[in-house]
């Protein structure tokens, strides 16, 4: 087996970024998790109620001989908001918003690139808020989260729907194609 790499996003409700990215040739798992606070071992309920200085995130296990770094970061920047400042649709708090994380210079680089290009790329007349900040350690989420959107499809769905995702996620990116 190829050596494997990992990336960690931010996207607001970790359920919703797990979809797009196992959608993906090459992607061999995606965790929902939390990192970036000061907790160890945090649980949902504690990172949920904003005092652990969390970001719900995706850990994406993938082989880069099948998906590049470049793709996943695509692929994350078309299922989030990047002008929210203060959450993810519905979710609102610091838990809630979007970041990468890199988790080397390679990494820091591209997410670096990526956001500048997308930011003088002249799509949108607000700043890009997303977080670029070097990777921490990363908790798994309670099993109950992981693949939530297959485990129980249709509370994913009304929650995906009720939250407004779709509807902005095609205002943002409907007719768009990424500068880089």
């Amino acid at each position: 087996m190829a050596a494997t790499e990992k990336a960690i996003f931010a996207g607001g409700c970790f359920w919703c970024m797990e979809p797009p990215f196992d959608k993906l040739e090459g992607v061999i798992t995606t965790v929902s998790g939390y990192t970036g606070g000061q907790r160890e071992n945090p649980t949902y309920r504690e990172v949920s109620s904003g005092g652990t200085g969390h970001f719900e995130v995706v850990e994406v296990t993938y082989d880069p001989e099948k998906v590049s770094y470049e793709t996943l970061l695509r692929t994350f920047w078309i299922n989030i908001d990047p002008l929210n400042a203060k959450g993810q649709f519905c979710d609102r708090g610091n838990q809630y918003l979007t970041a990468i994380f890199y988790m080397n210079e390679e990494q820091m680089n591209a997410a670096q690139a990526s956001k500048k290009a997308l930011a003088e790329s002249g799509l949108f007349d607000k700043n890009i808020v997303t977080q670029v900040i070097p990777a921490s350690t990363f908790y798994p989420a309670e099993e109950y989260h992981q693949d939530y959107y297959t485990k129980n499809p249709l509370k994913y769905h009304y929650y995906r729907n009720g939250c407004g995702r779709d509807i902005r996620l095609k205002q943002l990116w409907r007719k768009v194609k990424l500068p880089f």
